[in-house]
């Protein structure tokens, strides 16, 4: 074997080393999905506007004593019933910025602000 033909074999192997560090690095600053929680108390949603990412689960919790839902105002993505008591989710597919209500009592409003996810 040359050493023309061995430079070239490091040179094929270092190239290598460095794709799969780099493939590796892309991965590891993704961020995961959260699940970002929000009560309802008082007759009113706790955060009135909330940042989240797509991809994030939103849940929600009744701790008032009537139902509730959490309605989303334009585009139908979610509309969750809350009972008494109870927590209910709803994963983030889209980016914008959405606002939601009760749709059994309409003075209660929110927004939540989708961000694209971190890649």
């Amino acid at each position: 074997m040359g050493l023309l033909h061995v430079s070239r074999i490091s040179l094929v192997a270092s190239a290598c080393v460095c794709a799969c560090a780099i493939a590796m690095l892309g991965t590891a600053s993704a961020v995961p999905p959260r699940t970002i929680s929000i009560t309802i108390n008082a007759m009113s949603f706790a955060s009135p506007e909330r940042a989240v990412k797509v991809g994030d689960t939103v849940e929600w919790l009744n701790k008032d004593v009537v139902a509730h839902t959490a309605t989303e105002k334009d585009a139908g993505l979610w509309d969750v019933t809350l009972a008494p008591g109870e927590t209910r989710k709803a994963v983030m597919k889209r980016a914008g910025r959405f606002d939601y209500y009760c749709r059994l009592h309409p003075n209660m409003k929110a927004t939540l602000v989708v961000e694209r996810a971190a890649k």
